[in-house]
């Protein structure tokens, strides 16, 4: 029997899945962003995003008071094993945070502004701040940021708002989408039609 031998250059194969992994490597390095809770008071939801924070390399910047104890079973369990892997940082309130950036630096998710978190551009650093699962943030933050203020759309007006890890993790990948090699305008805040371009936030319940 003849012996068939197939013979192929290795960059031509090797190219293609290139070009779709690329972005995929690109995520391993570390994260430029910051997730900040105000006051959280559920445990499995902070520990939720602790390890995404740890699978993202962001770093989890953590409000006080806290609603619940740190060594609180239901946070470890949320966090699994990874919490060697996470980033955290603790403030004794809001204002010691805000003071610590710069205002371009800053985000705001709440479930009080029309303006949704598409619409924003993530630079470098970018902190984004959620308040907790039964206020949302201070209305006086809201209003002093009120144009660096955003929220998640949703269709079903019965549905007051998402779980706060979910829209953490929504924004968190949306920032990082926008840092992938190739995407443009990074870094730039894109206008909604009719109001003046700022940046927003989501407070989600449990």
């Amino acid at each position: 029997m003849a012996e068939i031998f197939v013979v192929f250059r290795l960059d031509t194969v090797y190219k293609p899945f290139l070009f779709i992994f690329q972005p995929l490597f690109a995520m391993v390095a570390p994260s430029p962003f910051h997730i900040v809770l105000v006051e959280p008071e559920i445990p499995p939801n902070t520990g939720s995003i602790a390890r995404l924070c740890g699978a993202t390399n962001s770093t989890l910047h953590l409000i006080h008071p806290l609603g619940f104890a740190t060594d609180d079973r239901h946070l470890k369990r949320a966090g699994l094993d990874y919490w060697h892997q996470v980033k955290i940082e603790h403030w004794p309130d809001l204002e010691s945070f805000l003071r610590s950036r710069r205002e371009e630096e800053l985000f705001f998710f709440t479930t009080k502004v029309p303006r949704p978190y598409t619409s924003a551009r993530f630079p470098p650093q970018a902190a984004l701040i959620f308040g907790c699962e039964t206020r949302g943030l201070p209305e006086d933050i809201l209003r002093l940021y009120e144009e660096r203020c955003y929220t998640l759309p949703m269709a079903n007006p019965h549905i007051r708002s998402l779980n706060l890890a979910m829209t953490a993790g929504i924004v968190l990948y949306e920032a990082l989408r926008q840092h992938l090699p190739g995407h443009p305008g990074k870094g730039e805040t894109v206008p909604v039609p009719g109001r003046a371009s700022g940046t927003a936030s989501t407070a989600s319940p449990p």
